[in-house]
């Protein structure tokens, strides 16, 4: 199964004035995954609907900022 979450290693010049960043990534939206839409899926209820954006849960992807997941790994 693919993963939601991608990196890539872009190219690093050296005559780049910045520290480069090694690792980049990004997130890819759930509904690329699913070839077709089969019938009766689950759904949520209207009102959890309205808050994520969309009315089935395969469909719903929340995003994490990658600052917010850096947050999660340096509690101590």
């Amino acid at each position: 199964m693919s993963t939601h979450h991608k990196t890539y290693h872009p190219y690093i010049s050296p005559f780049d004035p910045c520290p480069p960043i090694t690792v980049k990534s990004y997130s890819t939206p759930p509904h690329l995954y699913l070839g077709f839409q089969p019938p009766n899926l689950p759904q949520f209820p209207p009102r959890e609907a309205l808050r994520n954006g969309t009315l089935w849960k395969v469909f719903y992807d929340p995003y994490y900022s990658p600052y917010e997941r850096a947050k999660e790994g340096n509690d101590t």
